[in-house]
């Protein structure tokens, strides 16, 4: 399996038999890979795992186990589980962080008035995915300035400001790494350690490179989230959790069906049965529930996407994406420049459009097009496009250059 791509077929016929049943159309998707736009394409050794399992019952907390043995062995962790999606894996690992074995937390959350409930974050950290972790119960704290950000100054987060920030009701950091902010991890790292508290590190969206399945891990997070939906190239709606093997351990039993007989339950290799002082009752994660066929489609996946030739796959994509931009030569009022993969900043090579008028109008007229097409809006309002070749299909280059040649008329 050495080398082989994690990327589906690209001369595989496409079949859209069940959207043109129920009336929804196949969009061109060269925006990436969105949740809004159903994750990744998944390779049919990913569909196959998943058909399999869907074939017989097993016993979840087994299923997690097997996980966690595989997730381990491909992050370096002592453990993992499969969490339904990125943003779950952050309100699990929060849940843990709160509760620990305390089944008596468990039960309470997400009334955290009894606990220590607060998650330091950087200011410069913040975003709309927070309130996964306040959905657990905790109160978000944010520390540092942001004077590098904003160009006021050159200071980041320095360890003074989360030293003054700890006090008895402190129960994690939470830590988003970027590119712009992994430098700052080894001294938040040392500093949350010290007092003996745990660092959660929001790496969802840190794949490609494979090497960041690692990284964290090796620098000494107690919980890393990553989606599973994404670059991994599994079931859009699971992501993994890693880590240390009671805070996972926690994590799971916060998810799992707890509607069982203190008698025969058999709990799983991941769960310290002696540090409960009882059998819990559903957690706070029930409703983050990750089915067999989810889990054994995402295991594979990761599998498949560890054992990747990442850079011919960056060939494969730079040829496409020259010739796209070739072919768009002759498109009014755009302009394409190829940003190529550097391993360091940039892990996938991209198209550039940059749009003489209004990008936000010209996307809006692609979307409605037919068929639909979806471009990378994060520097539109610079009027500038984004092509993402990780969910463009080889076969849908040629409509995807004729919509945006139609298209882009109306500019000009």
């Amino acid at each position: 399996m050495s080398g082989h791509s994690s990327i589906p077929d690209p001369s595989a016929p496409v079949s859209a038999a069940i959207y043109e049943r129920l009336g929804v159309p196949r969009r061109i998707n060269a925006a990436g890979t969105l949740t809004r736009l159903g994750g990744s394409l998944m390779a049919p050794a990913v569909l196959l795992a998943m058909a399999q399992a869907a074939e017989a019952s097993v016993d979840i907390s087994e299923l997690q186990s097997a996980a966690s043995r595989v997730i381990a062995g491909c992050t370096g962790a002592q453990a993992g589980i499969v969490t339904s999606g990125a943003a779950a894996g952050l309100t699990l690992a929060t849940a843990a962080c709160l509760a620990g074995w305390d089944v008596n937390r468990m039960a309470a959350l997400p009334d955290t008035r009894a606990m220590p409930n607060r998650i330091l974050m950087a200011r410069t950290h913040r975003n709309s995915y927070d309130h996964a972790v306040r959905l657990a119960g905790a109160t978000i704290v944010d520390i540092g300035h942001n004077d590098r950000g904003t160009g006021a100054g050159v200071r980041g987060l320095e360890p003074w400001e989360i030293e003054a920030a700890i006090d008895a009701n402190t129960a994690a950091f939470l830590f988003v790494a970027t590119a712009e902010t992994l430098a700052d991890l080894p001294a938040v790292l040392a500093t949350v350690h010290r007092h003996g508290l745990p660092v959660i590190v929001d790496a969802a969206a840190q794949l490609p490179p494979r090497n960041n399945l690692k990284t964290f891990i090796d620098a000494g997070a107690d919980l890393v989230v990553f989606s599973g939906g994404k670059a991994i190239g599994g079931p859009q709606s699971t992501g993994i959790l890693a880590g240390r093997r009671d805070l996972v351990g926690s994590a799971l039993v916060q998810m799992m069906d707890m509607d069982v007989s203190p008698q025969t339950w058999s709990p799983s290799a991941l769960i310290d049965r002696d540090a409960l002082k009882g059998i819990p009752h559903h957690g706070i994660g029930r409703g983050f529930k990750v089915g067999k066929e989810d889990i054994a489609g995402l295991l594979v996946a990761l599998e498949r996407f560890v054992e990747r030739d990442e850079d011919a796959i960056a060939e494969q994509f730079t040829a496409r994406l020259q010739a796209i931009a070739t072919a768009l030569s002759a498109a009014p009022a755009l302009t394409a420049r190829l940003i190529a993969r550097d391993g360091v900043d940039q892990h996938v090579p991209l198209l550039e459009l940059t749009v003489a008028g209004s990008a936000h109008a010209l996307s809006r007229r692609l979307q409605h097009g037919m068929p639909p097409v979806h471009l990378g809006e994060r520097l539109a309002h610079q009027n500038v496009l984004t092509i993402n070749p990780q969910t463009l299909r080889s076969d849908d280059d040629a409509v995807l250059v004729r919509c945006l040649i139609e298209s882009s008329r109306s500019a000009v």
